[in-house]
């Protein structure tokens, strides 16, 4: 059977899952009565959830005797390595754009990196039949971006279609009639090119992505770049020159809809999963014994951003979660690694802590979020970033990222000045349609840490701000924190009604009545610049005057609920956020209040 290998990329939000979903229904991969779940390939609970894909995901559909292997990937910049993997799988790429928004930063990070594989692009202007959509100014941006990246003749002579993937039709010009996705189908057999391999070579796999099974162990997922894989091989694998172990391929699967099926046998340009190696890992290649240097994997860009995962020492630790050593937290993030290159892990100094890279807040926090659902307790820094110093003047470097704005007109004067005083630099604005205006800033990586809850406050929910990593650039000098200090307990105890009615004038809540606090946990924000100790937990005196006045009802102002991104983007260097399966709490790293006095004036005097 012909085979074909395609990615779908784009940026978040522009209708890639969807897409899939429709492809799969239409080649008739479900059957007319089955129930599937909408956006089928978001398997995760936190995919769901969110509404976003964070892995990338194979599936494979049958037209015309061809199967074509469809990977989808996410749209985050944060989760870029997957995108960057997958380029390595696939013969070609459908790049999907919304015909309202256009290019943004994530089309053109992952176009550029198809680009600079050779790929030749198929072009699908996606939700044409959006109120404010401009099909034909949007084919024209995608050809300006094709060309700004440096594309050959070959791939600015791309193919476009205008389609519905809620609609569940595609068309090849917006004229033309609206009936299924058979045109994209159809394409994709004439435009995406066979894979060329050699069936009679020794047999090579690039491995692309990892995964844990709980029957089968390590499954390794890539394509077969030569040779035949037969069930109980003997393979070796391999990173550059060096082996890394000997196994077997106790079981090969092949991607057929949403299920993985085993087979006997795949040969060269299929995309299979294996299980039966213990050691191998993402980048490493699976070859025959005969094979003696691996292939070439894509090189990754490097991490931004760092987070210290440590274990959680405070007096309500152990009591929701069961994996709370530091032993169990080191395994996992170590793990972890292994399957997203993207990420970084490396042991601290200080004992218990593991310092953990990565290429932004989202990406960090889907990891934390995935480990507190799997039983784990653990507390975590403030996001740092990482600096480099250049090789040849020794000057300090700093990861710049490049945010674009969509916001109203109202909004785009605080959206500017708030940017300005991080330190970003606006390279352009522009009006962008219906009362919007499109920013683009230069912003050190720095700058953005905390920033998205407050564009979102600022700009009333409506603004919309993407970023991607630009480059690095000479330290842009200080950035000024967070202003507000906080209410820090003095006390353990349970926080009653009283108490914290009384502290209402010294700032918003973090807490409610009945929850368990402690010394040194913060359960508010102070109103002035400095960080205040209070008592959550004082009862109301009891007398025997019966007045209106004396029994006044408490009326509490709701408190500000804190999820986990805004939370690690919301503490001080001081501070940390305790992680656990049911709580997340803000403390202080030094919850005795004298060994915070003795580490201020031990800081002020260095």
């Amino acid at each position: 059977m012909d085979i074909r290998n395609i990615a779908i990329i784009a940026h978040v939000d522009h209708g890639k899952t969807t897409l899939v979903d429709v492809l799969l229904r239409q080649s008739g991969t479900f059957r007319v009565n089955q129930q599937v779940a909408e956006r089928a390939m978001d398997s995760n609970d936190l995919e769901r959830e969110r509404g976003i894909t964070i892995l990338a995901k194979c599936t494979a559909v049958v037209w015309k005797d061809t199967r074509i292997n469809i990977v989808d990937t996410p749209g985050h910049a944060d989760f870029g390595g997957e995108v960057e993997r997958i380029l390595s799988m696939v013969d070609g790429v459908v790049v999907l754009v919304d015909a309202a928004e256009g290019p943004m930063p994530q089309t053109k990070f992952v176009v550029a990196k198809a680009l600079k594989q050779g790929l030749r692009p198929i072009v699908v202007i996606n939700k044409v039949d959006r109120s404010d959509a401009e099909p034909q100014r949007v084919h024209n941006d995608v050809f300006d971006m094709f060309a700004a990246l440096g594309a050959d003749d070959d791939q600015l002579d791309f193919p476009t279609l205008f389609a519905s993937g809620r609609g569940g039709w595609a068309a090849t010009s917006m004229d033309a009639e609206r009936v299924d996705m058979t045109p994209l189908f159809d394409l994709v057999l004439e435009h995406v090119k066979a894979p060329v391999v050699d069936v009679d070579a020794p047999f090579t796999m690039l491995t692309t992505l990892l995964e844990y099974d709980s029957y089968l162990g390590r499954v390794l997922t890539g394509r077969i770049t030569s040779g035949t894989a037969r069930v109980n091989m003997p393979v070796k694998a391999l990173r550059g020159n060096v082996v890394v172990e000997d196994g077997r391929l106790s079981k090969l699967l092949a991607f057929r809809g949403l299920e993985r099926v085993p087979v006997q046998e795949a040969q060269a340009g299929d995309i299979i999963a294996v299980a039966g190696m213990t050691d191998a890992t993402v980048a490493d290649t699976l070859a025959d014994q005969s094979v003696t240097v691996g292939l070439d994997a894509i090189p990754v860009d490097p991490p931004t951003i760092a987070v210290t995962f440590s274990v959680n020492d405070s007096p309500l630790a152990g009591r929701e979660g069961t994996k709370v050593t530091g032993r169990m937290l080191r395994d996992r993030l170590v793990r972890e690694a292994e399957g997203n290159i993207a990420i970084r892990v490396r042991e601290t100094e200080g004992k218990d802590a593991m310092e953990v890279a990565g290429r932004g807040e989202l990406q960090l926090g889907v990891l934390i979020e995935t480990m507190r659902r799997e039983g784990y307790e653990m507390s975590i820094s403030r996001p740092r970033v990482l600096f480099s110093n250049d090789p040849q003047t020794g000057q300090r470097m700093e990861p710049i990222e490049e945010a674009q704005i969509d916001v109203d007109e109202a909004y785009s004067g605080i959206v500017v000045e708030k940017l300005g005083s991080r330190k970003g630099e606006m390279i352009d604005m522009r009006p962008s349609g219906g009362g919007k205006v499109r920013l683009t800033f230069r912003i050190p990586a720095r700058g953005l840490i905390g920033y998205q809850g407050e564009f979102l406050t600022d700009t009333r929910g409506t603004g919309i701000m993407s970023r991607i990593f630009h480059g690095y650039a000479p330290y842009k000098g200080t950035i000024e924190g967070r202003r507000a200090g906080v209410l820090i307990s003095n006390s353990d105890g349970v926080a009653t009604a009283y108490a914290l009615w009384n502290l209402e004038d010294r700032g918003p809540m973090f807490v409610h009545p009945s929850t368990q606090v402690y010394q040194g946990m913060i359960i508010g924000e102070h109103t002035r610049e400095n960080d205040l100790e209070v008592n959550p937990i004082r009862g109301k005196q009891l007398t025997n005057i019966r007045t209106t006045s004396k029994d006044e009802a408490v009326r509490l102002t709701p408190p500000r609920v804190l999820t986990l991104e805004t939370s690690i983007a919301y503490i001080a260097d001081d501070e940390l956020v305790e992680v656990t399966p049911k709580s997340i709490r803000l403390r202080k790293q030094l919850l005795d209040p004298n060994d915070r006095k003795r580490a201020s004036r031990a800081a002020e005097a260095s």
